[in-house]
């Protein structure tokens, strides 16, 4: 597959803690009642380690840091070398990396929750849509990366390769930060994971024809990213996919009644005219490339 898009270079990423009002909340209770450390997670249920805590410091791997002030709720906290920043940026939106109750984040853009979260983790979700793809041993083209729950499913599941588009620089800043996202420079990618940063809208136009075996298809909402929704683009991706190559486009659920819209059925009928047999599944659509 030929190498559009720009790859970002690499960036380590975070290692240091994350804190959110609770977990700042245990540490400092445990301080106030003579503890001299407290055992628990602080990367977001990643792992459990041993905090030492002194009277104006506490130390975590190896480091040290200063006592938190007061945090908000829904708001994970890092360590940006001088204070506890949220783990959000404004660049036109606010994008923001927002806690769970099943450890896993998902992210907002100016309040919007991006990922589904009312069942499950974000990252069993994408686990079970991206079974649907049947990624072993095959090349993925991810079109919109988020926080890379796709990828990570499919390095999990023992795809070939990975090729990761991401638009937006804030959101790959966040993940970045999140311990729950696919590093592609780590030894436990083996090399499998290429994050590109571009507009896959764009940059499909330089992928060769037939190169790609399954595809992952989670773009926003119709009403912000409407290219990703059209008859030009379903024709690109038909174009990529090998013959009986599959597709798992995610929709969601949108109220029909207050949209005015089946966007599901809409989908459907476009990846039919471009060359896939369809089928609703879970919140999408599954295709099969004819």
């Amino acid at each position: 597959m030929p190498g559009p898009g720009c790859r970002p270079p690499p960036v380590p990423h975070y290692s240091g803690p994350l804190l959110l009002r609770e977990s700042a909340r245990a540490l400092l209770a445990a301080r106030e009642s003579g503890h001299p450390e407290r055992t628990g997670s602080l990367d977001l249920g990643r792992s459990l380690d041993t905090a030492a805590l002194g009277p104006d410091h506490w130390r975590w791997r190896g480091a040290t840091y200063p006592w938190p002030g007061a945090l908000k709720d829904r708001t994970i906290y890092w360590f940006d070398g001088e204070d506890w920043a949220p783990a959000a940026r404004y660049a036109g939106s606010l994008i923001k990396l927002v806690p769970t109750e099943w450890d896993v984040p998902t992210f907002e853009i100016d309040g919007i929750k991006m990922l589904p979260t009312s069942r499950e983790s974000p990252l069993d979700d994408a686990r079970r849509k991206v079974a649907l793809v049947e990624p072993r041993g095959k090349v993925v083209l991810d079109t919109c990366g988020g926080l890379g729950y796709f990828a990570a499913c499919c390095l999990e599941a023992g795809a070939a390769r990975i090729v990761s588009f991401e638009k937006n620089p804030s959101v790959l800043w966040l993940r970045t930060l999140n311990p729950w996202s696919p590093d592609p420079d780590a030894a436990s990618s083996g090399g499998r994971l290429e994050l590109r940063h571009g507009d896959v809208s764009r940059e499909i136009a330089a992928l060769g024809d037939g190169t790609v075996d399954a595809l992952l298809h989670d773009p926003p909402r119709f009403g912000i990213a409407g290219e990703l929704y059209s008859q030009a683009f379903y024709d690109q991706l038909a174009r990529v996919l090998r013959r009986g190559g599959r597709l798992f486009h995610y929709t969601g659920s949108p109220n029909r009644l207050t949209s005015g819209r089946d966007v599901p059925r809409e989908v459907a009928r476009r990846l039919e005219k471009a060359g896939f047999r369809v089928q609703l599944a879970l919140d999408g659509v599954l295709g099969v490339r004819r």
